[in-house]
């Protein structure tokens, strides 16, 4: 067996490695405010958490189109690039994991990928000590920068990472509002019940979206594998139906190994939540996912429920929100693109001129 197909298994079994991670990472994503509100038990919140994570991978492929196409020029792409990139993003979730922060496995994936190809271009280029004293006077046009699809990268990546935050916190609010408008004169106790059982179907449907979002990331990165080892030609980058079957099955049992640290963070460190304001939570920040996924934006579901519930919470009243809770939630988004690239480049580097390079 030659070294070229040994690290094509080995690119695939670390990126199932990191879909899994991103099951238990991200399993508070769909379950923490139905847990919250008591609306389930956890065990079976998890189990059906995950059933429907696996159901909504089969979603389409636009997320997985943008990861593995639209954003580093092929020629760039090599084994190592990728596994760089993958075990970046594994090494920043399990950090992320350890400390209870819930940061977004996509944009970790997105940093790993981008420092990993960068790094590789520095390297390739001539008279490398030139670029190092040029970086002061660096421009767009540089042609370490131009591997990047800075188009792609700004509209379908850094745009939506800004604005769906923000969306989250709006659409919340908004969510909430309408609601307790429509049932201000409904009794607390005949509420609380009406809105345990509707969250049971929009728990479900934020764990839908979050598994067409969340699994198609780990699809993409594949089919490029596959793609750079020359077992696919297409031109369409069609994704295979057994790497589409086999990540929603790792992202399944990631979310059923349940992420316990992040759960309790989201579910009770940020704010306390009725079932009316968990229904709110999931139906706005599962809109947004589910039409993220449509149209091809890796979002961070991590920054869209976070957000959602800071916009719940605001609603309820200000001091309700922790803040110093949601503050550490921001920091770690500021930081996971570039710490992972600079995690990516730094394994890039220590790997290179290998023989997991060569082949």
């Amino acid at each position: 067996m030659t070294i070229a197909i040994i690290l094509l298994f080995l690119v695939i079994l670390v990126a199932y490695i990191f879909e899994y991670i991103n099951g238990f990472h991200d399993s508070a994503n769909a379950i923490a405010t139905v847990i919250s509100t008591k609306a389930l038990n956890p065990r079976y919140a998890i189990i059906y958490a995950a059933t429907l994570n696996f159901a909504g991978a089969f979603f389409g492929t636009h997320v997985a189109q943008t990861i593995g196409k639209e954003l580093i020029s092929g020629e760039y792409i090599t084994q190592l690039v990728i596994l760089s990139a993958l075990s970046g993003a594994v090494i920043w979730n399990l950090l992320t994991w350890l400390l209870g922060l819930p940061s977004s496995s996509s944009h970790a994936l997105i940093g790993g990928l981008l420092g990993a190809a960068l790094t590789r271009a520095f390297i390739n280029l001539e008279h490398f000590h030139e670029i190092i004293i040029s970086i002061p006077s660096w421009r767009i046009e540089h042609p370490a920068i131009q591997i990047i699809n800075l188009h792609n990268l700004l509209n379908k990546v850094l745009i939506p990472m800004v604005m769906s935050p923000i969306l989250g916190f709006v659409v919340g609010f908004l969510v909430i509002l309408i609601l307790i408008r429509i049932f201000y004169k409904v009794r607390p106790e005949v509420l609380n019940k009406t809105f345990r059982k509707l969250q049971i179907f929009s728990s479900g449907f934020l764990a839908f979206s979050h598994g067409s979002n969340d699994a198609q990331k780990t699809m993409g990165i594949i089919t490029l594998s596959l793609l750079t080892y020359g077992v696919i030609h297409e031109t369409t980058f069609e994704i295979p139906v057994w790497v589409i079957c086999s990540c929603a099955m790792m992202l399944a049992l990631g979310t059923m190994t349940g992420g316990w640290k992040i759960i309790r963070t989201m579910s009770s460190k940020v704010i306390k939540m009725k079932p009316i304001h968990g229904f709110s939570v999931e139906f706005a920040s599962a809109s947004i996912i589910l039409c993220s996924s449509h149209f091809g934006f890796p979002v961070s579901t991590t920054h869209v429920i976070s957000s959602a519930i800071v916009g719940v919470g605001s609603y309820i009243k200000t001091n309700s929100v922790k803040w110093s809770v949601v503050k550490s939630i921001v920091l770690s988004w500021i930081f996971t693109i570039p710490t992972c690239m600079i995690i990516s480049a730094l394994i890039y580097v220590i790997l290179y001129k290998t023989p997991l390079e060569l082949a």
